[in-house]
């Protein structure tokens, strides 16, 4: 690996291949990256579209074979964003040729696999796209939480809520498909649910989930909702649906304390709703603050989507180059993947079910 330059090959063409390659192509524009980003080989199957993709967003070549591509020696990242069951056979033939490794979630379809995974990288640089810790309100609730304006724990709410299921015009697709994706919203949307549920609340110790498929056929969850103890001593519920009517991409949670309480829905991602219980009785009442992430504009103008992309890509650069262990990581997306294994067994079971440590 060059010491000023990192040569990225992408293996994906799909959304996430779009939002990614938007992120390699913008990271630089708002961070001062100590590395020149070069977008080397985008690697897709869909040759009638590849070339059109890989001319869009500035990769300088394109592949079908994954294979030969991560085992170039002018490649310094391999960036997996393909269907799930894809993602341990190439995130692990990278590491074993000295890649970094950049991974899209859920970090595979299984426990084993994501263990394996992890180990493989560990003591090195590794990134999973839970891309909405970027979110600024996301932040800020974190920093509410450390600094003790929230209090003692009591309640956590994780929602998150697609309608895209009960659309018959839509084409079936990988996501909904089990030998492609190892579970439905489980391993897709709910993903993002646990992994902010452990970034904000911290970890989860038991669930008691129930699983439902609505479409006829249908091998995959279409709905989940789990209840959770967490081990600080809250409790929670977990929630996600693709039959949720009226809701296009609706990643909410709320967190209630002993001295206050947060709300946010990424259907407005750029506001946050916070609570005050130490304030007198009378001036008690969700404030409404406008919540941006000034690296990319002044205060006031609004952020989209695609920053939590560009920021978490950022974030990791700077971190890889100043030596420091960046989150998250593969061992984070597996406490993400351990929570996952025990909702489906507890799905399975309709019983309460531990939370594997690692």
């Amino acid at each position: 690996m060059s010491t000023n330059r990192l040569r990225v090959a992408l293996i994906g063409q799909g959304f996430m291949g779009k939002a990614h390659s938007n992120a390699y192509h913008q990271a630089g524009h708002f961070f001062d990256l100590p590395y020149e980003l070069e977008r080397e080989v985008l690697c897709g199957r869909n040759e009638a579209t590849l070339g059109g993709m890989a001319a869009r967003w500035g990769w300088r070549e394109t592949a079908t074979d994954w294979r030969s591509v991560v085992e170039r020696p002018d490649i310094d990242v391999v960036d997996v964003a393909v269907p799930n069951h894809l993602h341990a056979e190439i995130a692990l033939a990278a590491a074993g040729a000295g890649k970094i490794v950049l991974c899209e979630k859920p970090l595979a379809t299984s426990v084993e696999d994501a263990r394996r995974m992890a180990d493989a990288v560990r003591g090195r640089p590794s990134m999973v796209w839970f891309n909405y810790r970027r979110v600024a309100a996301v932040e800020l609730t974190r920093q509410l939480i450390y600094d003790g304006r929230l209090g003692d724990p009591f309640h956590y709410r994780g929602l998150y809520l697609q309608e895209w299921g009960n659309d018959p015009t839509r084409p079936p697709g990988w996501k909904t498909d089990a030998a492609q994706a190892g579970s439905g919203v489980l391993g897709d949307i709910l993903s993002h649910s646990v992994d902010l549920a452990l970034y904000l609340n911290g970890p989860i110790s038991e669930v008691c989930a129930m699983q439902q498929t609505f479409a006829s056929g249908r091998d995959v969850d279409d709905a989940t909702l789990v209840l959770a103890r967490f081990a600080n001593g809250s409790i929670g519920t977990l929630e996600a649906t693709r039959y949720a009517t009226g809701a296009k991409n609706r990643n909410s949670y709320e967190l209630h304390g002993s001295r206050g309480a947060v709300r946010f829905s990424l259907e407005d991602l750029n506001r946050l709703e916070f609570f005050d219980a130490t304030e007198a009785k009378p001036l008690q009442a969700y404030r409404n603050i406008l919540v941006n992430e000034t690296r990319f504009w002044k205060p006031g103008h609004i952020l989209g989507y695609e920053h939590t992309f560009i920021a978490a890509l950022g974030e990791f650069l700077l971190s890889l180059h100043r030596g420091e262990l960046f989150h998250p990581d593969f061992d984070d997306a597996l406490r993400v993947q351990l929570v996952l294994e025990a909702i489906a067994k507890s799905g399975n079971s309709r019983g309460w079910q531990t939370v594997e440590l690692k």
